[in-house]
């Protein structure tokens, strides 16, 4: 099992097995989960941003130029 020291600084080094088995790269972040019994669990917390393509629908649904044209007539037409 992969270990790792503690320095003066409270930093570690992750060891490579880890950070393969994570994809970790440099500047990416970690999350330390911490159950009742003890048991620590270390997540990579960075997302690559292209996993979230489609995830979030658009406000506001475009909008066709024969829309637009139709609410100007209708809008010249109450006057």
């Amino acid at each position: 099992m992969p270990s790792a020291t503690l320095t003066s600084k409270g930093q570690i080094t992750v060891p490579k097995g880890i950070r393969d088995a994570l994809r970790l790269r440099p500047g990416d972040r970690l999350a330390f989960r911490i159950r009742d019994d003890g048991t620590v669990f270390v997540e990579a917390e960075t997302v690559d941003v292209r996993s979230l393509r489609g995830l979030l629908k658009p406000a506001v649904q475009g909008v066709t130029v024969e829309s637009m044209n139709e609410t100007i007539r209708r809008t010249r037409s109450r006057r």
